[in-house]
């Protein structure tokens, strides 16, 4: 007892004696920082300090404040925008055939025409200009519609309204640029694309080759100042087709014409138009078979104006801030559409083909096997929506998440990659033969490219979401790496330190000593903002917050700046922090869509897979973080009584399918973003499942007779069939009628195309 009172006296004594504490803590962790951080290059510090911290940092914190999260704004639509969307969108969706357009490898004129005269490529542009200035959700929204029916044609309208030059003048171009530009943009007359990527520069943007020398020429008659090009990009959306080109360069000034004491000046930003002289622009890549225009483009010294650099002069080394604080808000909005679209389109279709098609006598649906898999596609769904929804909410409220937007891009594209798998499994024959009657081939086919676009996906979890969260999200990090790096006075830097360290040590014993409680009392003491079947999950997420950032400062105070370099344990430290925030995500939808009964069961799959991937990747981290002994120590902080958590059960994965067919507003839910047009092959599997499912117990009837009766009925078409059965007095005239129409009707459903040969 002496001697835990003698440890407790002196462990008061260092931590409350200032003096004492600065020599034996503090000085000793301001050394340990100054040597373990690494110094932030510019861009680096650009790419860190773009965007703006949300819900991420209450995550990060550990201290998440659930009533103040579910009293952010509902994801809505205004009346211009839903008028849209019945209008316009339905007549496009109309107008579009993936089949033709992969056939002829370009969207034909008529759609090329309408896309540009109703606005499609406006939809960021403010009304000022001519553009339609919808919100995040809006544009969101209709990409998804648009990716349900035709990618090829989801990708062409993606483009111009994610990163490009409309986005880069709203946010950095001169009065001069944007009065040229948007209303051009914003009519269709000028097409746009914008040039990022290069042979040896794709993600790594900060390693662009292509560069420009400052020098002086003569321009539409005159002497001036501007720079000449050289670029060769590759992956470039639209430039094939574009009329003016949004292009990335790092700018060089050997004669100083610009500056006095530099020549490298750092990537920029212009704005050429493709009939520029030296522009090269027209050949074409082959995205997987995918039919939208991407390809290359180069130019070797042309020259352009200072007029046609973004922000102009002020503009020249500007370039990454601006790319950085722009991908957040396209990677948010446009890549989390394609996502939900496919998603969606893989749930409505296989919950009709699957209640359609039989085998051994009964639905598909009914068989376990299908149901763990259609379980996976229906929950995914609901997830994958949550997250676009709100996602899209952040970034008009103004925010531009980007650690959110980084989230939202790589795990709604994995989990939309999941869901379409096993769309295409459970369809199988159907889904792999090409045709008209195939509407998953090309979804499937452009899924990868999705992977790649905006930071490939290997990139963004192993390097982005830990990598800017840590330090963007945590509230004491970044104030740290700031003292150590930017304080000249020692003694300052030392104060300075050592308040904030004081802070930094009682958030992490707080965040640690609670974490260690919800572990061994499984998180019921933690208060939820809510009653009912989902307050446990509250607190849950609360007890993983906390668990979260205690094992991120272990992981910064051990590893330091080589964290950045241990992208496998950053990563799983990611997928943690990745996990709470999509789980937020399906509570506020479930809260916003009003407690939907029928959508419990796929809310309860969302969470159980979300605190389960959570758990174990904090047991990953653990195990790939120190040696065996220790690692078992570690996971002990926040799982004293091991991890408890669990996947969804297959009883659960069975009342999903249940709810979801027996409750068609549930099955709406979670598909109604895929375009269901009249005469189609959706239309087609969509109306056979309604009709028999109107008609079962009649279905059921027959079908039964017809097994009683099969000796009798081998051979038999069904008009012989249900001629027979009224003969038995099973059926009557009407009733034969329906059951000839359901029957040809699933026969259609299930059928696929095939040619003769040519």
């Amino acid at each position: 007892m002496t001697l835990v009172l003698l440890v407790i006296l002196t462990l008061v004594v260092v931590f409350c004696v200032r003096d004492i504490r600065v020599k034996l803590i503090t000085k000793p962790l301001f050394n340990y920082f100054k040597t373990s951080l690494p110094e932030l290059s510019q861009t680096e510090r650009e790419a860190m300090e773009a965007g703006s911290i949300w819900w991420d940092g209450a995550l990060f914190s550990g201290k998440p404040n659930w009533r103040k999260w579910l009293s952010n704004d509902k994801a809505k639509l205004s009346d211009e925008e839903q008028a849209f969307i019945d209008n316009e969108l339905h007549t496009l969706l109309k107008m579009l055939d993936e089949e033709k357009i992969s056939e002829a490898q370009d969207l034909p004129e008529e759609v090329w025409q309408f896309l540009k005269e109703k606005g499609f490529f406006a939809f960021i542009i403010p009304k000022a200009f001519g553009g339609r200035e919808f919100s995040a959700q809006a544009n969101s929204t209709i990409v998804a519609k648009i990716a349900s029916r035709s990618l090829s044609t989801a990708v062409t309208v993606m483009v111009p309204n994610s990163l490009g030059p409309a986005e880069l003048l709203l946010h950095y171009g001169t009065n001069e640029q944007q009065n040229t530009w948007l209303p051009k943009l914003a009519s269709g007359e000028a097409l746009p694309c914008f040039a990022l990527t290069s042979p040896e520069a794709g993600s790594d943007a900060g390693s662009i080759q292509d560069f420009a020398v400052v020098c002086e020429r003569e321009f539409e008659g005159e002497k001036q100042i501007g720079l000449a090009v050289t670029w060769q990009k590759r992956y470039i959306t639209l430039a094939p087709v574009a009329d003016v080109l949004g292009l990335a360069f790092k700018v060089y000034d050997p004669d100083q014409l610009l500056s006095s004491n530099k020549v490298e000046l750092g990537i920029t930003c212009a704005l050429i138009p493709t009939a520029h002289e030296g522009v090269k622009t027209g050949d074409r890549h082959n995205p997987l078979g995918q039919a939208f225009m991407n390809g290359t483009t180069s130019g070797e010294d042309v020259f352009i104006p200072m007029a046609w650099v973004i922000g102009e002069q002020a503009g020249i080394g500007k370039g990454w801030r601006m790319l950085v604080s722009c991908l957040s808000a396209g990677r948010g909005i446009s890549l989390p559409a394609l996502s939900a679209g496919t998603a969606q389109l893989s749930a409505r279709t296989t919950s009709a083909y699957a209640g359609v098609r039989r085998q051994f006598g009964v639905p598909i649906s009914a068989f376990e096997g299908v149901q763990s898999a259609l379980a996976r596609i229906y929950g995914y769904s609901y997830l994958i929506e949550a997250v676009r929804q709100t996602t899209a909410l952040a970034i008009d409220l103004k925010q531009s998440p980007s650690v959110v937007t980084a989230i939202a891009k790589y795990h709604l594209t994995e989990h939309a990659r999941v869901a379409l798998n096993d769309a295409m499994d459970i369809q199988g024959g159907k889904a792999i033969q090409m045709g008209e009657m195939n509407y998953l081939a090309h979804n499937y086919m452009g899924m990868p490219i999705s992977i790649t676009v905006e930071g490939a996906n290997i990139l963004t979890r192993s390097l982005m979401i830990f990598g800017q969260g840590a330090t963007r999200c945590h509230p004491y990090i970044l104030k740290e790496m700031s003292i150590v790096q930017q304080q000249e006075d020692q003694l300052i830097a030392l104060k300075e330190f050592d308040e904030v360290l004081c802070k930094h040590l009682q958030h992490t014993s707080v965040n640690g000593l609670k974490a260690f409680f919800n572990g061994f009392t499984l998180a019921r003491c933690e208060r939820a903002p809510v009653s009912g079947d989902v307050a446990l999950y509250y607190r849950r997420l609360t007890w993983l917050s906390q668990a979260l950032s205690v094992y991120s400062d272990i992981a910064m105070l051990k590893l330091g700046g080589s964290l950045k370099r241990r992208e496998m344990l950053s990563a799983k430290l990611g997928d943690v922090l990745s996990f709470l925030y999509i789980a937020s995500c399906v509570l506020k939808k479930y809260e916003d869509d009003g407690r939907q009964q029928g959508d419990l069961p796929l809310v309860k799959f969302a969470l159980d897979h979300c605190l389960d991937e959570a758990s174990k990747a904090i047991y990953a981290f653990c195990d790939n973080f120190t040696a065996a002994p220790l690692a078992f120590l570690l996971k002990r902080l926040a799982f004293p009584v091991g991890n408890w958590l669990k996947a969804p059960s297959d009883k659960l994965a069975v009342q999903v399918c249940s709810n979801v067919s027996d409750h068609n507003s549930t099955r709406e839910r979670i598909s109604h973003l895929c375009a269901v047009v009249k005469h189609s092959a959706i239309d087609t599997v969509e109306h056979a499942y309604l009709l028999e499912k109107a008609h079962a117990p009649l279905m059921a009837k027959y079908r039964k007779w017809c097994k009683q009766n099969s000796v009798k009925l081998v051979g038999k078409s069904l008009n012989e069939k249900l001629s027979i059965a009224m003969d038995d007095k099973v059926i009557d005239d009407k009733s034969s009628e329906t059951i000839f129409c359901i029957e040809t009707l699933v026969a259609k459903a299930i059928a696929v195309d095939a040619k003769a040969p040519s």
